[in-house]
């Protein structure tokens, strides 16, 4: 249903009134399966800049499907006034980027894990980052002088001149998630939600995004939604802050009101009883027991004429703990497709894994039963509506989906490292019915559930909440505990490294 500008339209002309933008008042869902736990009252107002937060599966998505009608409710409408724009359907003033839309969106179902380093894998069709941002450029109407400062600026603020020739399958995460802004923003709308907008961007973009939506924040004519699992990115901006959790929409606080009764997260969440089964796991027999894991001599790589590896040797001995830095763009995520074997070029390089040289016969298959895995591409390409428990399941298999049904003594280990990510009780449920933050902590007990002798974490903590966020760093640091266990862990937030990281590298973009 397409809700229309038209709705308790105000006389006055006085651009510092506080109206309603958007209204809901008791609103109720007509699904059964849309509706809150509550009837749900929301109204942000002109003036406002408001922060959605809440845990988990809490509720916050639903939210933001209801106040953009996508959710129709029973017997009303919500009620929108969106002066001073004259665009006159809701789908036109609200602009909403969802978390899904870091990996790729709904119309991204041919991506594969691998596609990212596949360049003769690209459709002829595929679009470059210039053309899909001049193209939404475009579809807005009039150019006009202050329309190209504006493209100028956010250009120059997410370093798109570095990407326009680039495919949009081969975008990182972090440059994906730039790129997403950077053509809603062009959009110019009166309302822009934002699911998660810092996560994936390294530590001076999200200080520029800051100062972008600071700047923003200042035109009458655009209010700033964010939705946020991680409350410590709250911007100052921020006027207001709404909770959900539960299912349930708390009522609104101003950022002061919200700061003040905000309470902090345990040092240490995963309880001594979970600490010490995890610790206690049995071992297995067929482990490798190498002093060197990752060996990498000399290694480049290149796509076209942009360098992304350049003559980088590395090597990672059994036991140490590597926290992987570097801006967007630097080569992390590459680097890290070379060494699980994703990266087609891997058997071009001379690379070094459990001490087997890369192509000299072994099976890449027997040498990832001895890792375990998540990134962003893996989120982004798991489009599998499978019971969780079959995803997790898949971790054993090292397979996209499940095409050997597991026995029922894997399963039993499935539903403990489920339990250990406090995701058991939805085992059933599958992938894509789960809330963005189930799915990344049912792709983390995937990564644990072989038992791996080498953890390969690229952003794991993407899109959990605070407390959530506490428990996985906790999890990672008792694994690592255990005897034989080698990890490497990328992240851009330096506080989101585990206190078990003894070395670090840093990539540098060329």
């Amino acid at each position: 249903m397409q809700q229309t500008n038209n709705a308790n339209i105000h006389s006055s002309n006085d651009c510092n009134e506080a109206w309603p933008i958007i209204k809901v008042s008791n609103g109720v869902c007509r699904m059964p399966e849309w509706r809150m736990e509550e009837p749900v009252n929301f109204e942000s107002r002109n003036g406002e800049h408001i922060a959605i937060i809440g845990p988990n599966a809490g509720g916050k998505t639903r939210l933001v499907n209801i106040i953009m009608g996508k959710y129709p409710l029973l017997m009303q409408d919500i009620e929108y006034d969106f002066r001073p724009s004259t665009k006159p359907m809701a789908s036109d003033n609200i602009k909403y980027i969802a978390f899904q839309d870091a990996y790729g969106g709904d119309n991204d179902r041919t991506y594969f894990l691998q596609q990212r380093w596949n360049q003769t894998e690209i459709d002829r069709n595929t679009p470059t980052v210039g053309a899909k941002l001049e193209e939404a450029y475009q579809r807005q109407g009039e150019d006009t002088p202050e329309r190209r400062t504006l493209q100028q600026n956010l250009y120059k603020t997410f370093q798109m001149d570095l990407l326009l020739d680039k495919y949009t399958t081969l975008l990182s995460s972090g440059e994906l998630r730039k790129f997403k802004l950077t053509e809603t923003l062009l959009a110019a709308p009166r309302v822009l939600i934002m699911d998660n907008p810092f996560i994936g961007l390294d530590a001076s973009t999200r200080d520029q995004l800051r100062d972008l939506f600071e700047t923003l924040s200042h035109n009458k004519g655009l209010q700033i939604i964010l939705v946020l699992s991680k409350t410590d990115d709250i911007p100052s901006f921020i006027t207001h802050v709404v909770e959900v959790k539960n299912n349930k929409v708390c009522p609104k606080l101003s950022l002061t009101e919200y700061l003040e009764q905000k309470q902090p997260v345990p040092v240490h969440v995963l309880s001594k009883e979970t600490e010490q089964a995890i610790i206690s796991l049995p071992y297995k027999n067929n482990e490798y027991h190498t002093q060197k894991v990752v060996e990498l001599h000399n290694v480049s790589i290149k796509y076209g004429n942009r360098t992304i590896l350049k003559d980088l040797s590395w090597t990672v001995q059994n036991g140490e703990k590597w926290a992987l830095v570097g801006k967007n763009g630097a080569g992390k995520s590459t680097l890290l497709s070379l060494v699980c074997a994703d990266n087609p070029q891997s058997y071009a390089c001379d690379i070094t894994l459990f001490d087997q040289p890369r192509g000299t016969g072994e099976s890449i298959w027997d040498i990832k039963k001895h890792i375990g895995y998540v990134s962003p591409e893996m989120h982004r390409a798991y489009k599998r509506d499978l019971p969780t428990i079959q995803i997790v399941a898949s971790g054993l298999k090292d397979s996209v989906g499940l095409y050997v049904k597991p026995k029922e003594d894997e399963y039993e280990i499935c539903r403990f490292w489920m339990d250990v990510f406090g995701v058991k009780d939805i085992e059933k449920r599958t992938f894509m019915k789960l809330s963005s933050g189930e799915q990344r902590l049912a792709l983390l007990a995937r990564a644990f559930v072989k038992d791996p002798e080498l953890l390969i974490l690229d952003e794991p903590l993407h899109g959990l909440d605070n407390r959530n966020r506490q428990k996985v760093k906790n999890i990672i640091d008792t694994f690592c505990r255990r005897k034989n266990k080698t990890l490497i862990m990328v992240t851009h937030y330096e506080n989101e490294f585990p206190t078990c990281i003894d070395h670090k590298l840093e990539l540098i973009r060329h």
